[in-house]
């Protein structure tokens, strides 16, 4: 992943957060893409229950002003507010401990065991005394044990409804 486009992802996190947390809601993640001619902003956003169009619709207005007042990003730019979907990203802690015992789909930075692409059930996760986080996944029966800083994406398979 590019510099410039984490520093765009933390930045807009920083600034957008505190605005959707305001209205009731949790940002779940942020992405950035870059196109020949502008930026496409991607917040996905979800709360108990689930959101509208029209908690998108608001979350797009105050976020987009927000966004402006802070040339964040300084090019032209897209916004895109959405609901996680059935395939919602894992990004912070509470997500994996949330959804333990669903099926997940996790991309590692290199091989364990083999494997880069683990598709499974998340079985745990845990913090230990050194503050490592490891994830652990049952893949038809076998036990993987995943270094949360090796995770490069990490998504629920096709959730139905685990809220």
């Amino acid at each position: 992943m590019s510099f410039l486009r984490k520093n765009y992802e933390n930045r807009i996190w920083e600034i957008a957060e505190p605005a959707i947390q305001s209205e009731g809601m949790e940002l779940v993640c942020v992405e950035c893409v870059q196109m020949k001619s502008r930026w496409i902003v991607r917040l996905y956003i979800d709360r108990e229950g689930g959101v509208t169009i029209d908690d998108c619709a608001l979350i797009s207005d105050q976020v987009g002003d927000l966004l402006d007042v802070n040339d964040v990003p300084p090019e032209a730019y897209t916004l895109e507010i959405s609901s996680p979907g059935l395939d919602r990203p894992l990004v912070k802690d509470k997500d994996f401990v949330r959804f333990i015992g669903c099926r997940v789909i996790i991309r590692t930075d290199y091989k364990i065991d083999g494997i880069r692409n683990f598709k499974g059930l998340l079985k745990d996760y845990q913090i230990g005394e050194d503050g490592k986080k490891t994830i652990i996944l049952d893949l038809a029966g076998k036990i993987f044990s995943v270094p949360r800083e090796s995770v490069v994406e990490a998504h629920i398979e096709g959730l139905l409804d685990h809220r």
